[in-house]
């Protein structure tokens, strides 16, 4: 059978469905973009008696994964083939879209190490990889590029960063090129504006055996100054525990709607908003449209 052609302004236009936005409007109900790409491209989904809103997201989804390796496939297929593995071992946390001085990583996981990953598509360049590494070496151990295949000899030549590799014609997607090297060496200043107030107070009062004399108008500046005094292993263990701390009552599963847990991630969506979220994508197509 031949292959089906699709255009780049089609696969984009795909790829639109899998965004914050979209998916707080399927929460309220309103699939009005979907219905949209379906009376541009599919038309034919409107015959079949028993489709539904979720089996048209995971047509399409194959459709992006076989065509289109956008970023929200690559950290999809991460998650999925990845990093759910380790959540819940040693209370790991993944945390997506994670801000780092003037940087945003991708994904970021704290378990044993503090881990950031960056993931370079084919439609990505190099130009702000210099600025983001800089900044995320301040506040993580390792460092990981996720990369399509045919784009591996780009970034072998940064030595210290590990490479994951993207394949989308195999069952195991990802491969492990090189692993990352570690540092225990993180910035004080980073991490005093990467913890919430409560975080940062715990950490001095664990380590020095209580708080200085302090108001809410100085209480940063004072816990600053203890901060950046404690050896960087000890500050760098500190930060990863309250990290690990932090109450995230997101949702993921490897075996239902795996298609949909980057989303539920990005939208930090619990059990119940989850459950919503997929019961809603379960309405008939031909409710709507």
């Amino acid at each position: 059978m031949p292959e089906k052609f699709y255009t780049q302004n089609q696969l984009r236009d795909y790829s639109s469905l899998f965004s914050r936005g979209e998916a707080q409007a399927w929460l309220k109900k309103n699939f009005d973009s979907i219905d949209l790409k379906i009376r541009r491209y599919d038309d034919n989904w409107l015959k079949l008696k028993k489709a539904t809103y979720v089996d048209y997201l995971k047509h399409v989804y194959k459709i992006l994964e076989d065509y289109y390796q956008n970023e929200y496939v690559f950290k999809n297929t991460f998650l999925n083939e990845w990093l759910i593995r380790e959540l819940g071992q040693n209370g790991s946390k993944v945390f997506n879209e994670f801000r780092v001085g003037n940087a945003v990583a991708d994904l970021v996981i704290f378990n044993g190490h503090s881990k950031a990953f960056e993931i370079k598509t084919e439609y990505d360049s190099k130009s702000r990889l210099k600025l983001q590494l800089e900044n995320y070496s301040k506040a993580f151990n390792q460092i990981f590029l996720i990369v399509p295949e045919s784009k591996i000899s780009l970034y072998e030549g940064y030595n210290t960063l590990g490479l994951i590799s993207y394949r989308k014609d195999f069952n195991q997607k990802l491969t492990l090129i090189r692993d990352a090297e570690v540092s225990s060496v993180v910035d004080a200043e980073v991490i005093m504006h990467i913890l919430h107030t409560q975080e940062y107070k715990n950490i001095v009062e664990l380590y020095y055996g209580s708080l200085p004399q302090m108001t809410s108008f100085n209480q940063f500046r004072k816990c600053f100054k203890l901060i950046e005094k404690m050896p960087n292993e000890e500050l760098n263990r500190h930060f990863i525990r309250q990290m690990k701390k932090r109450d995230l009552d997101y949702l993921m599963s490897r075996r239902y709607y795996k298609e949909l847990n980057q989303l539920s991630l990005a939208l930090r969506l619990n059990k119940q908003e989850r459950n919503d979220l997929i019961q809603n994508l379960k309405t008939s197509l031909n409710t709507n449209t």
